[in-house]
């Protein structure tokens, strides 16, 4: 069994997937607090599903692209059979992940898009690093950016573990904390090779909305 907050069909608005329809399953449950967390009902609200019930869910929409997501997903050791069967499915599964918690089982075929959590996330102590030997070139880092200090490290650590050869890099705002003019004008002015990115459901729903 499987806690579930939420499965729902929306377009993806993160990542270099950005833009495209997608099926969100969003787990229950997070071992992190960052400060600027928006899925804050995710930390407890939830229904148990088995696997089984999940899938017949993700097949009432006519998509392939589905992304597992929190919460922290990989809290729940079901988490892993879960990503496995939806692969095992056909499906192009996307996992959103907090980067605390192993992804060594993860299935090869999951697009992994792991935050390193900066600075001003408050949760910078809880980063694996031994993650990053497990990052495939099809994978995705991703930096949430709240002030200079939080992109200076992030600059940083991409230096130290040769990040932008492992994997595609991603970089965002925290919303509402930091002008996203700013942290491209820093990008441009470093010639960083980072992908920015907007929360884009954030601009075409209102931010505090659930289910989009």
């Amino acid at each position: 069994m499987l806690k579930i907050n939420e499965i729902y069909f929306s377009i993806q608005g993160e990542s270099s997937k950005a833009g495209l329809p997608c099926i969100f399953v969003r787990l229950t449950y997070c071992n992190l607090r960052c400060t600027y967390c928006d899925t804050e009902y995710a930390f407890y609200e939830g229904k148990d599903y088995t696997i089984e019930q999940i899938i017949d869910e993700v097949k009432k929409y006519d998509c392939k692209l589905v992304e597992v997501t929190g919460g922290e997903p990989l809290v729940q050791d079901e988490c892993i059979d879960l990503l496995k069967r939806l692969s095992d499915e056909g499906y192009k599964v996307m996992l959103e992940t907090g980067g605390s918690l192993s992804i060594k089982s993860v299935d090869q075929r999951v697009m992994i898009i792991m935050d390193l959590k900066c600075p001003s996330s408050g949760m910078l102590k809880k980063n694996l690093y031994d993650n990053i030997d497990f990052i495939k070139p099809t994978d995705e880092i991703k930096f949430v950016i709240g002030n200079r200090e939080d992109y200076d490290w992030s600059k940083e650590l991409i230096e130290k573990y040769n990040l932008t050869n492992k994997c595609s890099i991603l970089f965002s705002v925290v919303f509402g904390e930091l002008e996203p003019v700013t942290l491209v004008e820093w990008i441009l002015e470093d010639k960083l090779n980072a992908r920015f990115q907007l929360q884009m459901h954030k601009f075409i729903w209102v931010p505090t909305a659930k289910g989009v």
